[in-house]
């Protein structure tokens, strides 16, 4: 399965400490990868690496803000001075606020819009200024189900997703003549801690489970085939699009 291998490749995945991102960067590290822990939290991160390590995984961690463009231009520049060539982003970092849009502050909607959203963009940019210049690199989104539909008061979330969308596709028609493949993962419901008061949620459980095909949530380690097909040569052809894993919710009436 040599198309599917990832050694010699370094990745770094946004918010990966716990949650989504953590399953993935699990992954991606089993695949051969050498992989970057990154949050803001440094305890978090510290325990992550040491556990992936243990793991017998090549594994660092580096903290900074996803929505503070300083901190992420230094984090980049550090990468540059140590030699450390990221070959795939995951960006993966993201927040959810749940009220009526009626309700919602401007300052919470900026909030999940530069966290979910505009941190790929930044991130992304100064990811694809490496790989441009040393011609080939993986791009991996994190969108959502919410980046094709919409329910009620997760609009500023999912006006994000829907961004993320699209601006996968940006990526991939000015970056695909440098080699760069731009791809996004759509999952759907998981069980994850951003997810907790819906799971715990005996009302909306029964609906879901009214829509989603394949009748359970789905659970964080089911994206990391996605993710390592899209970090991998497997997928050298493939680009702007997005792979929904979500038990075929998305397909369903």
């Amino acid at each position: 399965m040599a198309s599917f291998d990832l050694s010699g490749r370094t990745a770094l995945v946004t918010g990966s400490s716990r949650g989504l991102g953590r399953a993935i960067v699990e992954g991606l590290a089993a695949a051969g990868a050498r992989v970057i822990v990154n949050g803001v939290d440094a305890a978090r991160i510290h325990s992550a690496v040491g556990e992936l390590r243990a793991a017998g995984h090549n594994a660092e961690g580096v903290a900074f803000d996803v929505t503070s463009e300083a901190s992420i231009l230094a984090a980049f520049e550090k990468f540059d001075a140590d030699g450390v060539r990221i070959d795939i982003l995951v960006n993966n970092a993201g927040i959810q606020v749940r009220k009526p849009l009626v309700e919602f502050s401007t300052a919470d909607w900026r909030r999940v819009i530069e966290t979910n959203l505009t941190s790929a963009f930044v991130i992304g940019r100064e990811a694809a200024k490496r790989m441009i210049a040393r011609g080939h690199g993986k791009i991996i989104n994190i969108g959502s189900l919410g980046s094709e539909m919409a329910r009620p008061t997760v609009g500023p979330y999912t006006a994000a997703k829907g961004g993320v969308r699209n601006l996968t596709r940006a990526m991939a028609v000015e970056w695909a003549q440098h080699g760069i493949q731009a791809n996004a993962i759509g999952p759907g419901y998981m069980l994850t801690d951003m997810n907790q008061a819906l799971i715990e949620n005996a009302e909306f459980n029964s609906w879901l489970m009214s829509r989603i095909p394949s009748k359970r949530w789905g659970k964080p380690d089911e994206l990391v085939g996605a993710a390592v097909f899209l970090a991998s040569p497997a997928s050298d052809y493939v680009n702007g699009q997005i792979i929904y894993v979500d038990g075929g919710m998305s397909a369903a009436m």
